[in-house]
């Protein structure tokens, strides 16, 4: 076992040191975009808009921008690292080494979460400045942020793992996740919506995400937080699953 936690502590500790070598690139671009998104939307737009779920605007998206960042973040980290070692031919090298897909797993994965944990953090940091933060369950909120980072770093993995190109990357974040994202409440009450948009939206998990955290902080959800905990986990175990079996088949990695 020992040999096991030296290669995940060696490949966890690479994924991480990637990013943070290039943090102009990885850490600065998010921080500008959410300060321009508590900006426009939450103190220009903010006071026009009114109050919503009982709740001062830009407080309400502060929780739901956080989450995405971490969305994001996890997923880019993973499905650009892994696919790069595909194409580069270095992951060659991990499968010949005494190393399990496990560990593989787990060391591309803890990266991911690692950066958007990270990049989660600082755009808190950033909504300070804006808005009037209060934590009112840490732990669900904390819970809830890591479940979605590891969630979405098992979906960078599995798209990496079928992608043949750099195009291939590229079509989940742009034509599903991020529309699955800004039609997840992050800006907006789903109680807002008629049917049958309001029924539709029930179908997206990350729906579910966003109003788990949203209570953590604010302790206001529009769906039961006890079902958001029930898909998240559901998802995640199924992901990592898949993940798994993946890499230890070798598809498209073994040609």
């Amino acid at each position: 076992m020992l040999r096991y936690w030296i290669a995940y502590r060696t490949l966890a500790g690479k994924e991480i040191h990637r990013f943070l070598r290039i943090w102009p690139q990885t850490l600065l671009p998010p921080l500008v975009t959410t300060s321009l998104y508590f900006l426009i939307f939450g103190a220009l737009m903010g006071p026009r808009i009114g109050p919503m779920s009982g709740v001062r605007y830009i407080d309400y998206i502060v929780p739901g921008i956080v989450l995405m960042a971490v969305i994001n973040h996890s997923y880019a980290n993973v499905v650009s690292s892994f696919y790069s070692a595909k194409f580069q031919r270095h992951i060659e090298e991990m499968l010949i080494a005494p190393m399990p897909s496990w560990v593989i797993m787990a060391g591309y994965v803890t990266g991911g979460m690692f950066r958007g944990l990270l990049i989660g953090a600082l755009v808190l940091a950033v909504a300070s400045l804006f808005a009037d933060l209060k934590v009112v369950h840490p732990v669900l909120a904390a819970f809830m942020a890591v479940m979605t980072s590891l969630l979405f770093s098992l979906a960078g993995l599995i798209n990496a793992t079928f992608a043949n190109s750099f195009d291939d990357i590229s079509i989940v974040p742009n034509f599903i996740l991020t529309p699955l994202v800004y039609l997840g409440g992050v800006f907006y009450s789903i109680q807002l919506l008629p049917a049958p948009w309001h029924t539709l939206s029930l179908f997206n998990p990350i729906l579910y995400m966003i109003n788990a955290f949203r209570f953590g902080f604010l302790d206001v959800a529009d769906l039961a937080i006890e079902t958001a905990f029930l898909i998240v986990g559901g998802m995640t175990l199924a992901l990592g699953a898949m993940a798994w079996f993946l890499l230890y088949r070798g598809v498209g990695i073994k040609h």
